[in-house]
């Protein structure tokens, strides 16, 4: 039916494809606090697959525009489809375990970004209803019960990013 040429493209239904990263220094997770919709909430490093772009280069670049930490990526830590609370669209969502390499305290954040935090699990617990979504606590559980899969599970035909 997808490739019926009586579907037009906009007739299509498409989610919202995003990425977060589980970035892990002991104890604590990196986080971000930012303003969304008229209030304060926190969340993963994450944000939007733009065109032509592949996972891997969305989850380091959104990781270093919201908190000025480069990161590696180490593993596929989930896959989530929800129902955005915030806009009704549905969401999938990518999370990718991350290592921290180097930080850039004087990097301008991105719109909306209020700071990077380092918080604990049960600190960002505490913080209930201010979570951005369910998936944030959902995918620092996963990845402290050792759920991760390897990069080489995801292929991209992109030019600007092939896997060895």
């Amino acid at each position: 039916m997808a490739d019926s040429p009586s579907l037009s493209r906009h007739s299509v239904w498409c989610p919202h494809v995003t990425v977060a990263c589980v970035v892990a220094d002991g104890d604590r997770f990196l986080m971000v606090e930012e303003e969304v919709g008229g209030r304060v909430a926190y969340n993963q490093p994450a944000g939007h697959l733009d065109d032509k772009e592949s996972l891997v280069t969305a989850a380091v670049r959104e990781t270093l525009e919201e908190t000025g930490w480069t990161v590696a990526l180490e593993h596929l830590v989930s896959v989530n489809q929800w129902r955005s609370t915030e806009h009704g669209d549905g969401v999938v969502r990518f999370t990718f375990a991350a290592r921290a390499l180097s930080h850039d305290p004087t990097r301008p954040l991105d719109d909306g970004i209020r700071r990077a935090l380092w918080l604990t699990r049960s600190e960002i617990a505490a913080l209930g209803e201010r979570l951005r979504s369910p998936l944030v606590l959902m995918s620092i559980d996963a990845w402290l019960a050792g759920q991760r899969y390897p990069l080489d599970l995801l292929h991209s035909l992109l030019d600007e990013d092939r896997f060895p």
